[in-house]
Formats: C-alpha cells, structure tokens, sequence
C-alpha cells in the first residue's frame, strides 16, 4: 500500500489538514502529453498549488457524495473511488468533518482506518486540546503536534502492516 496524500475538510469546506508523503502519479502518459503537444520540447503543463489540490479534492468528494444521495437515496454512503492511477477513500463523522486518502489503486477499503484516525487520533489530540480551536476559520488548519507525529506514525504503520499481509 501506497499513502500519496491525506486531508480534512471541516463543515465549510476549509481544508484543515493536509500532508502528503509521496506524489500521486500524473494522469496523462507519454501517448497522451504527445497527443496535446506536450512532448519534450514543449513546456510540461503547471503542477497545482497544494490549495488548489486541497480545493480540486474537496470538489471532488464533495461532487460524488452528492451524486451518490441522489441516486441512490439519503440512506447510501460514498466511500471510495478510483482511477486508473490512485484510489481515494471518504469518511464524514457525524459532525460534518470529511476525512479523505488518497492511495494506490490496489489498496482496500480504508473507511476503517479513517474512523480511527479520527476517533483515536483527531478526536484525542485536537478536539479534546483546549488550545486547539473549535472552529477553523480562513482555513486556519490543525496545528498540534502531538496529531501530526500521531497520523505518520499511525500511516506508516498501516502501510508496513499492509505490506506483511499482501506479501507472500
């Protein structure tokens, strides 16, 4: 299992965590950059912003979870995607806040482990530290360390975990 990137999202859609640990694969191939005149000669297309990630991945959550309610009922849930390149996973507690990962495509469903970050590490570090803010406004994200050093140690040990299991 590979971890590219992991966000939360408060109720108004203000990105209040994000970190990345390895970069997401490029969408577009060789065959595809050479077919928009993208090839070597031609300057490489601008990377995005990691606001503007944060933004295009909330966008996109937050476009599939509406499309899933409204075919399916209030009753359905969306919990996953994937592409061709990565897979991203979705967890919202009850109080609105969207946990999203985002993976490679051969990982399984982790809306278990986003339930525990958020109970076992967010809920803990962030929710119960009286110097941490209830709210994030303007996108003043979470800054406590404890959390932080808490979510890599909790990702690198599931992807070492992950990688015991799947190994023969």
């Amino acid at each position: 299992m590979v971890v590219y990137s992991f966000y939360i999202f408060d109720r108004h859609a203000e990105c209040i965590y994000k970190k990345k640990w390895t970069p997401r694969p490029s969408s577009t191939g060789s065959k595809a950059n050479e077919r928009d005149g993208l090839s070597e000669g031609n300057p490489q297309p601008k990377t995005l912003s990691a606001e503007d990630d944060a933004k295009l991945i909330f966008g996109t959550v937050f476009s599939l979870r509406n499309m899933v309610r409204k075919l399916g009922g209030p009753d359905d849930n969306f919990i996953s995607y994937r592409t061709g390149h990565y897979k991203l996973h979705y967890y919202e507690t009850p109080t609105s806040l969207k946990f999203v990962m985002v993976t490679d495509t051969k990982t399984n469903n982790l809306r278990i482990v986003l339930h525990q970050i958020y109970v076992s590490l967010y809920v803990e570090y962030v929710v119960k530290n009286p110097l941490s803010p209830i709210e994030h406004p303007g996108g003043v994200g979470v800054d406590c360390e404890m959390f932080e050093l808490g979510v890599e140690q909790f990702v690198v040990r599931s992807v070492h975990i992950n990688d015991e299991c799947s190994s023969p």
